[in-house]
């Protein structure tokens, strides 16, 4: 791999003498480093400070750290432009496919004697020949050498033209990168004119429109009820057998641009199973040779017809290059999906080419002309009557500068436009699952995923964006990572069986936010992705609404949706709910009824379900359901409270994950479970149909509920509501209870 560090000729534009945060050894001389994990900072006695992006200090960074280290925050402008130059960015890019490569490359002659190798007709053995006859095997090993030369010269030429693209494109998003980056960008250009027309010479033009007459021809009569047939079959058989052999051979032929001589194996599809001795059998295979021969001739015929028609401009615009993230990773997009004859159009008819637009225009056959337009799911194809101008390049009118994202105060922020983000996107894949914070006039301050935000600019939203996870100071995500502390490196379960007396202080732990930080934490198997993920815990739990977090879905149909220990840090598993306290008491004795404690501050906890309406076909699902593939919240999911719990007992809910998620709860939300709990275990103790008040000890239940009259929840400093004298009337009774439980033990 080449070595693309930043030099200090490159221009920086708005970004010169932009503050950067360095580390280096103590000597005056030192090399600068971007981090500290560098394998080329060889010392533990590290000082930090903060320099101006400039020629000198580009000059002194390590030559590492100047191709791949982070000197800005990933999400500023600062940081996307470097990370553009940098690692495989533009500063590769402009150093590849400027001349053949010494390792690996072929001389012009060569080319040409393999594409006539391949263009001319291969010859068969003959049946005849004797074992001692080594030409003809020679000569077949001879077209595989020059199909391996094709298949260099074509990938090579793709590759090329992907490299191309990709620099001509970031130096458009960077106008100040313009006139420096010319030269280098006409090197490129040169070579990939170079390689087009060597990779033309294996391309036969004529046999490009043959193809596109045999895709063009309607399907023929074929009732196979002829004599000729009879070996293969009744005429029903017959009918099915040449009618797959019609959208086979159709297939074939309009796929590139080889010779009938290419397609002969088609031929014995429709007699395959049928004995070579069987009566009629040779007729059968004469027949569909000439059916075969007969689709070729009108094929070659109608490509001569069309010899005299003019030719006409297409304009052809490419798909986007992207990058699959599943294995086997690899690039997929602009040219590499394109079938063979759609290649080979490009490359014999290319006569202009804007690549940074991926926009090329072609002077081609008419028949050529009405396939590409006709195969607008594969490429976006435009005709003109004349020449099509290609489009002046012009600077984007918001390109990435200071005051886009994080690096200036926020009175200085710049509004952020859809290009902004789809470069934040290119450059940082993963942005596409972060929260960022944006202010608008119209939502105030909101915590939105990528997905919604672009959703919403393209609608004419603006907004200006304030921070995103990454941006949050590590002063402040740094000590809550300690306080959660490491995943256990044990084989022992990672989440204990929390005490179910509710008089324990750990009851109800399973509820809270101090749990989901440690799932959060711990279901990530690095130290980053705990960090990662706390960081957007953190974010997403100012969320008023966590449907407003789903991001859609990707081009792989893949939900953008927030990582699974996230969610698992927001929501809490139905079943760790008890809700018995705060039901209505129930007449029968058999039955374990409530105690009709007021939900108070739990009423309005949020809870989460993909169906909470029974007329609905389909049970209600919680968002870790395996039924609707543990998705996390989207926006399609219905949002309740535990209230509505309460007051409705008609849901349909799934059996295996009770149908829906909560919300988790606060400290001041625990603490009031925790102590409903409390005041509802008394209240069993002392219900007479339960019976044992001979075991009672009735002077602890006295002291326990002194001290819930006495209670309220953290952080509530006046607790006058209705519920709050329900609650004291509920206590005053039980305490009453309690006392002449007392007087009636002897």
């Amino acid at each position: 791999m080449l070595d693309s560090p930043l030099t200090a000729d490159v221009p920086l534009g708005p970004y010169q003498d932009a503050p950067i945060t360095v580390r280096s050894a103590r000597s005056k001389n030192a090399k600068l480093h971007a981090g500290t994990t560098c394998t080329q900072l060889r010392t533990r006695d590290i000082t930090t400070t903060q320099l101006p992006l400039n020629t000198q200090t580009i000059g002194r960074m390590c030559s590492r750290c100047a191709e791949f280290g982070q000197w800005a925050p990933p999400d500023s402008g600062l940081g996307i432009f470097l990370r553009a130059l940098g690692g495989l960015g533009l500063l590769y890019q402009l150093q590849q496919f400027t001349a053949p490569n010494p390792d690996d490359c072929w001389e012009q002659d060569e080319v040409q004697t393999a594409a006539n190798l391949l263009r001319a007709e291969p010859v068969e053995p003959p049946a005849a020949a004797s074992e001692d006859d080594e030409k003809p095997e020679e000569d077949w090993e001879a077209r595989d050498e020059a199909k391996r030369l094709w298949e260099s010269v074509l990938s090579t030429w793709r590759g090329a033209a992907t490299s191309l693209h990709l620099a001509q494109a970031s130096v458009a998003l960077f106008p100040w990168l313009v006139s420096w980056a010319e030269p280098k960008l006409a090197a490129k250009q040169q070579y990939l004119e170079v390689l087009r027309a060597q990779a033309a010479l294996f391309v036969d033009s004529e046999g490009l429109v043959v193809a596109a007459a045999a895709a063009a021809m309607e399907e023929p009569e074929l009732t196979g009820e002829e004599v000729a047939f009879r070996a293969i079959g009744t005429g029903t058989e017959v009918g099915v057998r040449l009618k797959a052999l019609w959208h086979e051979w159709q297939g074939e032929a309009g796929r590139g641009w080889e010779g009938p001589s290419a397609r002969t194996y088609l031929a014995y599809g429709p007699t395959h199973g049928i004995r070579p001795n069987r009566k009629g059998y040779a007729e059968a295979r004469a027949a569909v040779d000439g059916l075969v021969a007969t689709w070729e001739n009108q094929a070659r015929e109608a490509a001569r017809s069309s010899a005299h028609d003019a030719l006409q401009w297409v304009s052809v615009r490419l798909p986007e290059v992207k990058e699959d993230s599943t294995p086997p990773w690899r690039e997929h997009g602009f040219l590499r999906d394109l079938d063979d004859w759609t290649t080979g159009v490009l490359i014999t008819h290319l006569a202009d080419a804007d690549w940074a637009a991926r926009t090329l225009t072609l002077r081609v056959p008419k028949l050529i002309a009405d396939r590409l337009l006709s195969r607008s799911h594969h490429l976006h194809c435009e005709a003109h009557q004349d020449r099509p101008a290609l489009a002046v390049s012009v600077p984007p009118a918001s390109p990435i500068r200071p005051g886009i994202f994080d690096d200036t105060p926020v009175h200085g922020r710049q509004p952020l436009t859809a290009q902004h983000l789809r470069l934040l996107r290119s450059m940082r894949p993963a942005a596409a699952d972060e929260l960022y914070i944006v202010f608008s006039t119209d939502g105030g301050a909101e915590v939105l995923p990528l997905p919604v935000i672009e959703k919403r600019l393209a609608r004419g939203w603006q907004c200006f964006l304030l921070a995103g996870a990454s941006d949050l100071p590590a002063d402040v995500i740094e000590p809550w990572v300690r306080e959660v502390g490491p995943r256990p490196e044990g084989r022992e379960s990672l989440w204990p069986q929390y005490p179910r007396n509710a008089h324990d202080p750990l009851f109800g732990e399973d509820l809270g936010l101090a749990q989901g930080a440690t799932r959060a934490a711990w279901l990530g198997y690095e130290h980053e992705n705990a960090e990662r993920s706390l960081r957007l815990l953190a974010m997403a739990r100012g969320v008023q609404d966590l449907r407003t977090l789903d991001g859609g879905y990707d081009d792989h149909g893949r939900s953008r949706s927030l990582p699974r220990p996230v969610w698992l840090g927001l929501l809490a598993h139905a079943e760790d709910l008890d809700l018995e306290p705060f039901e209505a008491p129930d007449a029968d004795r058999w039955r374990s009824g409530g105690s009709g404690i007021p939900l108070g501050v739990l009423a309005d906890v949020q809870v989460y379900t993909t169906n909470a309406n029974p007329r609905i076909q389909g049970k209600g699902h919680s968002p870790f359901c395996p039924h609707p593939r543990e998705r996390g919240v989207v926006a399609a999911d219905d949002l309740l409270t535990v209230a509505d719990l309460l007051d409705d007992d008609s849901y349909d809910w799934c059996s295996k994950c009770q149908g829906y998620a909560i919300r988790r709860l606060t400290d001041t939300q625990l603490s009031y479970y925790r102590a409903a709990h409390r005041l509802h275990d008394i209240a069993q103790e002392l219900d007479p149909g339960r019976g044992g008040h001979d075991r009672l000890d009735t002077e602890m239940i006295i002291r326990q509920l002194r001290e819930l009259a006495d209670w309220r929840p953290i952080g509530e400093d006046h607790w006058y509501t209705s519920g709050a004298r329900r609650w004291r009337r509920i206590v005053h009774e039980l305490h009453a209870k309690a006392e002449a439980a007392g007087r009636d033990t002897p």
